[in-house]
């Protein structure tokens, strides 16, 4: 058995960096042996930093011998292509969400992997890392508040980059909590649903913002999440799970309290990397410890594909004005 795995990073912007930060000083299991950018200057910016090979192409580092495993963190539009590319090499892909931009794609992934005959993908909700998200987990399977009924969460952002996009609050932003409520509730949804109100003065482009989106479980639980993702106060992820017997919540990042001036401060976080560094760090370290096990253990491509189904129904929703069904096949056996 390796006692170390060979990763090549493609895509080397902020995230990009954060993961090869954390490859390289976080996880002794994994040792970066090459990035990719589609601006090579940035693949060598990165190389020089990190001591690997600046390969010209993702597709250069995916076939290189060097590699045996691929992190995907380059822009939306180039991920499935990518984890297509990985499979078809039979080395172990992470690609951070979205899976792929359509449901057609996911499928296409999907088969590949299964043509491939073994797990290969994981997508990267940190989420399910996270020690808050995890003791809340554990709270329902234990049936420590009895039956969940319903969830209400909340994603809130201080600003976006130039050039978000309404729909970007779907496929950016709420997917975490597709993912995550899915994830707490063990079941899959059956409706989709985005209800409009009024617009916050403080958002900074053309997009809607906010956004109340809906979804209900197939055996009939309601999770509705706010979506702010311009002009908050904060950074600020809430998530609160209500059961037949008791409701457990996400509790908040730890901070000190100051008292001062006839007031008391407590701060609150402002990036959401920070928020989630641990998570990131754990997830991290979970997955290459499952590779040099044989499979990756996190959450699979068909958990990628069910995200990009249920933001597409969100998305027609908004459109349509009324509830939208989401229609799975059926899960395949190697996702079981």
């Amino acid at each position: 058995m390796k006692q170390q795995l060979r990763v090549g990073v493609i895509g080397c912007g902020a995230i990009g960096r954060e993961h090869l930060r954390r490859l390289t000083d976080v996880v002794p299991e994994t040792i970066v042996t090459g990035v990719a950018d589609y601006f090579l200057p940035a693949a060598q910016s990165a190389a020089e930093m990190f001591h690997c090979t600046a390969f010209q192409t993702g597709e250069d580092l995916i076939a290189s011998p060097d590699v045996d495993a691929v992190v995907v963190t380059s822009a939306d539009p180039s991920h499935a292509a990518y984890v297509l590319e990985a499979i078809r090499h039979k080395k172990f892909v992470f690609c951070e969400k979205p899976l792929a931009q359509t449901a057609e794609e996911c499928q296409q992934i999907i088969a590949a992997e299964q043509a491939a005959g073994k797990k290969l993908v994981q997508v990267g909700f940190m989420r399910r890392y996270d020690r808050g998200y995890m003791a809340m987990k554990h709270a329902i399977s234990s049936n420590e508040i009895g039956a969940p009924l319903m969830i209400h969460a909340a994603h809130r952002n201080m600003s976006q980059a130039p050039g978000f996009e309404t729909d970007y609050a779907v496929t950016r932003v709420a997917i975490h909590e597709i993912d995550i409520c899915r994830w707490l509730l063990d079941d899959e949804y059956a409706t989709a649903q985005v209800l409009g109100v009024r617009q916050s003065s403080r958002t900074s482009g053309e997009w809607l913002n906010p956004q109340i989106m809906m979804l209900t479980t197939r055996s009939g639980q309601r999770i509705d999440v706010e979506v702010q993702t311009d002009g908050a106060y904060a950074y600020d992820i809430q998530c609160h799970v209500v059961g037949e017997d008791g409701i457990v919540s996400l509790p908040d990042p730890i901070s000190v309290t100051k008292r001062a001036a006839a007031a008391i401060h407590t701060p609150l976080m402002t990036d959401w990397k920070d928020r989630f560094i641990e998570a990131y760090d754990i997830e991290f370290q979970e997955w290459a410890k499952s590779l040099l096990n044989g499979a990756p253990t996190g959450p699979s491509a068909w958990d990628g594909y069910v995200a990009c189904v249920t933001g597409d129904a969100l998305i027609r929703s908004r459109q349509t004005g009324k509830p939208e069904d989401i229609v799975l096949p059926e899960k395949p056996e190697m996702y079981q």
